[in-house]
C-alpha cells in the first residue's frame, strides 16, 4: 500500500431500529474525520437520508454502486438495496434484522476483494439476524468463516485489553468449551495480534480461572488444576510470557491486570463486566486472529433511545481509529518480517 494513499474504511449499518446509523452519522458530522480515513457506507442513499433527516445530522454524501468507486475526500455510500426498509425506530423486527445482514455481507465481499482496508460493524441483534442462511450467534463467527483464520473476540482499548477463551455460551457449558487446545490456541493468538496489531515484541498475558478463587486447590472445582495450570506451566516453560490462573473477583479491583499486555478471561461476563466498567463507554470490539482488520464499538443496538438523537458516538469513533491503527501496525509488521527474512537469505 502506498504511503499516500488514505485507508478506506468499510461500515456495516447494523441494524436500521437501533443506534447503528445515528452513531455513525455523528462520527463524520465532524469534517476532519475525512482527513484520517475515507468512510464507505453500505447501506442506501434512501435509507442514510431518512436516517440523517430524523436525527436532524447534517452531512453530505457521495453514493455509489460499488465500493472500488468510493471518493477520498468523501462520505461515500454503497448502494446495496434499491427499496426503502421500513424503520421503526426501537423495535426488533425481521426487517431490520435482514438488512443488517445485507450491509454486513456486502462490506465482507468488498473486504475480502480489497475495495476496502478494514471493517467497522455497527451493532446488531443477534435475534433477528437469524435466518435460514444466516445462522450465526454474530458477528465474529460469521467473520471467522468468510475471512481466513481463527477468530478471538478481543476487548480493547490504550490500557486495558481482554480477550476470551469462550464468547457467546451457555455460562453451564463453559468448563466442557475449554481445554489444552482452546487455551494453546486461544493465548497464540492473543500473543501474535499483540506482536502484529499492537506492535509490542513480548506481550506478557494473565488467564483467569474458571472456578471462583481459581479452584481453591480443586476444593472448588478441578478445572483450574487439571486443565489450565498444566498448560499455563507447559507455554511457560516453551518460552511464552502466560501467567496464572488468577483468581477473577480480585484481579481487576487491586489493579494486576496493569502488569499485563492482554488478559484472557475464561467466559464473556467474566472478562467483558470489567471492561465495560473501567473503559468508560471508549472501549472497542477487535476480532483478533483473521487476516482482515474488524472492529466494532463495545455496545449493542441501544432500541430504548433509537431514534431519539441520544446516542453517544465516542466508542463507534474509537473503533474506526482502532482499525486505522491496526492497519498501520499490521502493515509496519509485514514489512519489518520481510525485510528481516531478506537479510536471513543474504547471510546465507
Amino acid at each position: 500500500m502506498q504511503e499516500s494513499r488514505i485507508i478506506r474504511v468499510g461500515i456495516s449499518i447494523g441494524d436500521l431500529n437501533g443506534i447503528g446509523c445515528e452513531v455513525i452519522l455523528k462520527t463524520f458530522e465532524d469534517t476532519r474525520m475525512l482527513e484520517f480515513c475515507t468512510p464507505v457506507i453500505f447501506a442506501s442513499n434512501k435509507t442514510i437520508t431518512h436516517q440523517k433527516n430524523a436525527l436532524g445530522i447534517t452531512i453530505n454524501y457521495n453514493g455509489v454502486h460499488d465500493a472500488s468507486k468510493a471518493i477520498d475526500g468523501k462520505i461515500n455510500v454503497v448502494n446495496v438495496w434499491k427499496e426503502t426498509p421500513k424503520i421503526e425506530f426501537g423495535k426488533e423486527t425481521k426487517e431490520g434484522g435482514a438488512y443488517a445482514i445485507k450491509s454486513l455481507r456486502a462490506a465482507v465481499k468488498a473486504l475480502k476483494e480489497d475495495e476496502i482496508d478494514v471493517l467497522v460493524t455497527a451493532p446488531i441483534n443477534k435475534k433477528n439476524i437469524q435466518s435460514e442462511d444466516f445462522k450465526f450467534p454474530g458477528h465474529t463467527d460469521y467473520l471467522a468463516k468468510e475471512l481466513e483464520g481463527e477468530s478471538l473476540m478481543f476487548m480493547i482499548t490504550d490500557d486495558l485489553k481482554v480477550g476470551l477463551l469462550t464468547d457467546h455460551i451457555p455460562v453451564k457449558d463453559v468448563p466442557a468449551a475449554i481445554n489444552p487446545i482452546v487455551i494453546r490456541t486461544k493465548t497464540r493468538i492473543i500473543e501474535k495480534s499483540l506482536q502484529m496489531d499492537f506492535g509490542i515484541r513480548r506481550p506478557k498475558i494473565a488467564l483467569l480461572g474458571i472456578n471462583p478463587h481459581s479452584g481453591d486447590h480443586g476444593v472448588i472445582g478441578k478445572e483450574d488444576e487439571e486443565v489450565m495450570k498444566p498448560v499455563i506451566k507447559e507455554m511457560s516453560e516453551a518460552g511464552h510470557l502466560v501467567y496464572g490462573p488468577y483468581s477473577a473477583d480480585s484481579f481487576f479491583g487491586s489493579d494486576g491486570y496493569k502488569k499485563f499486555d492482554a488478559i484472557l478471561a475464561a467466559y464473556h461476563d467474566q472478562g467483558l463486566i470489567p471492561f465495560k466498567t473501567l473503559s468508560f463507554g471508549n472501549g472497542v470490539n477487535y476480532t483478533a486472529g483473521l487476516s482482515k482488520v474488524r472492529t466494532s464499538p463495545d455496545h449493542g443496538t441501544a432500541y430504548e433511545i433509537a431514534g431519539q438523537g441520544k446516542a453517544d458516538h465516542n466508542s463507534f469513533k474509537e473503533a474506526l481509529f482502532k482499525a486505522i491503527q491496526i492497519f498501520k501496525n499490521r502493515e509496519e509488521y509485514h514489512q519489518l518480517t520481510e525485510n528481516a527474512l531478506q537479510k536471513q537469505k543474504i547471510r546465507r
